[in-house]
């Protein structure tokens, strides 16, 4: 009698066993699809609304929309300067530089700094067209850039700039920048 109890007893663990087992083996095909959906699937970040349409950056790519309005935001940024906040202008520009590039886009923008310390020359740009290139992760801003002593305008030209960046992950930073030659620099 007792080996009969004993033995439903066993065979009540052992089904017991089994199904914790197959659980065990659904729970654990589960998580492995699931963590190869996560790593295979394409990364998005809803970024903070600055316009009208819904801007998103993803694993995937830079979208042509997204990388204008950063270039629009930068070349305002650089491009528009005043000696009174030469200090916080470099500082918003490393801000966006990528750390690869800092040292480099540093040099140059101490070279403006003290260049520009102590005078009274400002300068603004009016963006009147852009190009961006999603691929090459590059972008190019056209417009009149006024030079300014005082209140008074001493110089205002059409100018062309262009603008590289590098993306690391869901993360796009200037890696350089420059001025673009005209016409008229080429005759000189």
């Amino acid at each position: 009698m007792q080996s009969e109890f004993a033995h439903e007893q066993a065979q009540r663990h052992l089904a017991q066993r089994n199904r914790l087992a197959a659980l065990a083996g659904v729970l654990g095909v589960t998580s492995l699809i699931g963590i190869g959906a996560a790593v295979t699937s394409d990364k998005a970040v809803v970024l903070v609304p600055i316009t009208a349409e819904t801007l998103t950056v993803s694993s995937g790519g830079v979208d042509a929309h997204y990388l204008e309005l950063v270039t629009r935001d930068t070349a305002l940024m650089l491009l528009n300067r005043a000696p009174e906040s030469l200090d916080y202008w470099m500082e918003q520009i490393l801000k966006v530089a990528d750390p690869a590039a800092h040292g480099r886009l540093k040099a140059e923008l101490v070279a403006i700094v003290e260049e520009q310390r102590g005078s009274d020359i400002s300068q603004a740009f009016v963006i009147r067209a852009m190009e961006v290139d999603t691929k090459a992760l590059t972008s190019t801003v056209s417009g009149t850039l006024k030079t300014f002593v005082g209140a008074q305008v001493i110089a205002s030209q059409e100018r062309s700039f262009t603008f590289r960046w590098s993306r690391r992950g869901l993360t796009l930073a200037l890696t350089g920048f420059e001025q673009n030659s005209t016409p008229e620099d080429q005759d000189q």
